[in-house]
């Protein structure tokens, strides 16, 4: 996963989102280690897209709309303030608060709506200077409740060297954030995350290591290669998978079900007081 020696701090040389969008196809991976071992894999498939270009990205796609039903759409209700507000103001306004620089352009690596659904557990918005690096990540987290948290982090960290890990490999982003806000009834508040992130080029990767001190007890990856974001990659994915956001729904509650019958204590919804962590507020607005 790492490339040894990488240089993160030039410029890309190529931009993945010279036409405003990607889309990813690849595969997302959770690995629970304890109490009891359990493991899923499923197929997914996300866009990546220019904020400031959402409306080109739609305009130029016949399958494809902002803020209205198509085959397949991208709403702006579905991040951020979760009001349809800007976006691109919401996320200056996380980073502000979070003292990070204010960033020139911004990624959002997202699952659009298919036939107006859409659920996404984890959307990811990369912010770059204008040299087109990447100084900020924000993770924002969603659960089947209803709830949505945003965790914001510096990207400008050195790259690590993984034992292992191919000499070609994209350099990785890793950071990490203690655990604020509730997730899942079978996993405990006294948690923290650990992050190793690609830049998204022809290729994504994302780790996440979940756990308590030195023990981690959850790995959840996703990856995907790049595909050009087209009509034709559109219709296929869309009539290949037509059922794709309800799929991770009902795999998220099908897996829930497996946990409870392998015994995995069932620690319940915490309530409304208490989905962030003891003295974590929630993010305004």
């Amino acid at each position: 996963m790492m490339g040894r020696g990488a240089d993160r701090s030039a410029p890309r040389a190529a931009d993945p989102l010279a036409h405003g969008g990607l889309i990813y196809d690849g595969e997302v991976m959770h690995l629970r280690l304890s109490p009891h071992r359990h493991q899923f894999r499923y197929r997914v498939w996300t866009l990546l897209l220019d904020l400031d270009r959402l409306d080109e990205v739609a305009g130029r796609l016949r399958l494809m709309a902002r803020n209205r039903f198509a085959p397949v759409s991208f709403h702006d209700r579905d991040h951020g303030a979760r009001d349809g507000s800007d976006l691109r103001a919401w996320v200056e306004a996380r980073l502000r608060d979070a003292g990070r620089p204010a960033p020139a352009r911004i990624w959002l690596l997202a699952m659009p709506r298919l036939f107006g659904v859409a659920f996404n557990p984890l959307s990811v918005f990369y912010c770059r200077d204008a040299a087109g690096r990447l100084q900020s990540v924000i993770y924002e987290v969603k659960n089947t409740f209803g709830d949505q948290h945003a965790y914001v982090l510096s990207a400008e960290t050195a790259a690590g060297e993984g034992a292992g890990e191919a000499a070609d490999a994209p350099a990785m982003v890793r950071h990490s954030h203690a655990k604020q806000f509730f997730v899942s009834p079978f996993m405990d508040m006294d948690q923290t995350y650990r992050f190793d992130l690609s830049d998204p080029g022809a290729r994504i990767a994302l780790r996440i290591r979940q756990g308590a001190g030195s023990e981690t007890r959850l790995i959840a990856t996703q990856n995907g290669a790049a595909r050009a974001l087209t009509d034709g990659a559109l219709a296929r994915l869309a009539m290949g998978r037509p059922l794709h956001a309800l799929k991770v729904l009902a795999g998220i509650h099908w897996e829930a079900l497996r946990l409870w019958i392998k015994g995995v204590p069932f620690l319940g919804h915490p309530g409304d007081a208490h989905v962030y962590a003891p003295g974590v507020r929630p993010p305004q607005a």
